[in-house]
């Protein structure tokens, strides 16, 4: 039986042999240098391999257009130009490489496409981007980056704070900008909810809207130093000439501030029914109690709130006022503080879970928290543009972990009582939209 002649491959630092089949030199030669990183790890070993093939790549689009190496042929349309420095990325760094060169023959270059296509900066800001909004440190980039091996990490460049810096700037330049100029007019947007961060001396107030069908999306963002009127009315009124429509009805939830509700008010007039925060309400009323008094008042909150009869929670909300008034009046005076507007939802005739969700702000304070985690390691805010793109870029993150809202299924009922709301004096109801599937 003939024997199928051996090719031994042997590391330069290691003692290790590998035999394998007679194969041709090329593969032969490429077999070698992989070998070498051989111990440094599986992907170490496969980012040479495909340094390799990517080498093989610039080389057989040089051929395509300059023909075979050594063979003259008269009718070719470019000849080899030697080989010039460049880069490519590689998991979140610049790795330097050689290019071959070919001009045409009438003194144009030859552009490579291959070459374009592995030095793309988009890839290495994506990596960046990802690595930031997963809160790592730009000084740790380094060490977080995939074991390549010592011969191309030690080549590499774009690693450092600044480079990194620059990068994740950009990048959320592009989120902000992608934010503020999102187009609303093809969302149907039924549900507005508006919430502020605050972060250091300046404060970003955000809006989440929830379409017809439960989805959530991220659609404002503005900047200030208080959560007041002039802010949120700036917001609001971006987001209308941005297409938000309240024509057929929308219901915003906010979190209990005058300044909120007065800015909704003059932006919407009536067409906006407005729900405050149940939560915020409560831990409102329970800063001006002592600590002996806030457990039972805010269990009988809790149940007067969550009352499916709104003209009777009300009621029950005024006698606990009363009661209250005479040793606490500025707890009193917290609860009467926008009383009618904390059974809205309920005054919608939308009950069960969707009304658990919707009678408070947690579906906006769950993403406002998603974001957080990409700004923990900023020590200093320089100003509010910072602010602005840091959160902007968190937003967009949270987004892609989100779910329906809890009770979706009951929003075509939602769009119903809005639509009612809105248009009291008609008969007609529309079709139902965002129905589950």
């Amino acid at each position: 039986m003939k024997t199928v002649p051996k090719l031994r491959v042997v590391a330069h630092d290691d003692a290790s042999q590998i035999d394998l089949p007679d194969l041709p030199e090329e593969v032969r030669l490429a077999l070698a240098e992989v070998a070498g990183v051989a111990r440094e790890g599986l992907l170490a070993m496969s980012v040479a391999a495909g340094m390799a093939v990517m080498q093989t790549m610039f080389d057989a689009e040089i051929s395509a257009a300059c023909g075979p190496r050594g063979k003259h042929d008269p009718d070719r349309a470019a000849v080899r130009h030697g080989a010039g420095r460049g880069s490519v990325a590689l998991g979140g760094r610049r790795v330097p490489v050689a290019r071959p060169r070919a001009r045409t023959t009438d003194g144009g270059e030859v552009p490579l496409s291959s070459y374009r296509l592995f030095t793309a900066e988009d890839q290495l800001t994506a990596v960046v981007m990802e690595r930031m909004l997963a809160g790592l440190a730009t000084r740790r980039h380094v060490q977080a980056g995939e074991p390549v091996g010592v011969a191309v990490a030690e080549q590499a460049t774009a690693t450092s704070r600044s480079a990194v810096s620059r990068r994740f700037i950009a990048a959320t330049k592009t989120a902000l900008a992608e934010l503020l100029a999102r187009d609303l007019t093809p969302l149907d947007i039924k549900v507005l909810m508006v919430d502020g961060e605050h972060l250091a001396e300046h404060l970003a107030v955000v809006a989440l809207a929830i379409t017809g069908d439960g989805t959530k999306v991220p659609v404002g963002l503005w900047e200030g130093s208080t959560e007041n009127a002039t802010v949120v009315k700036a917001l609001l009124a971006d987001l209308v000439t941005r297409g938000l429509d309240a024509t057929d009805g929308l219901l915003i939830v906010i979190d209990g501030a005058k300044a909120l509700s007065a800015a909704v008010r003059a932006v919407f007039g009536v067409s906006a029914a407005i729900q405050r925060c149940t939560v915020h309400k409560r831990r409102n009323v329970a800063d001006h109690l002592p600590e002996a008094q806030r457990g039972w008042v805010d269990t009988k909150l809790g149940k007067i709130f969550a009352n499916p009869d709104p003209a009777a929670g009300l009621r029950d909300a005024k006698a606990l006022a009363t009661a209250l008034s005479r040793k606490h009046p500025g707890a009193a005076a917290s609860l009467r503080e926008g009383l009618e507007e904390m059974f809205t939802v309920t005054r919608l005739g939308i009950t069960g879970t969707l009304a658990r969700t919707l009678t408070t702000s947690n579906p906006i304070e769950s993403m406002i928290s998603i974001a957080r985690t990409t700004n923990r390691n900023v020590t200093h805010w320089r100003d509010g543009q910072m602010v602005l793109r840091w959160t902007a870029a968190g937003l967009l993150n949270a987004q892609r972990s989100f779910r329906r809202v809890r009770g979706y299924k009951q929003m075509p009922q939602l769009v119903a009582a809005l639509h009612r709301h809105t248009h009291p004096n008609t008969a007609h109801q529309p079709e139902t939209v965002g129905a589950a599937a």
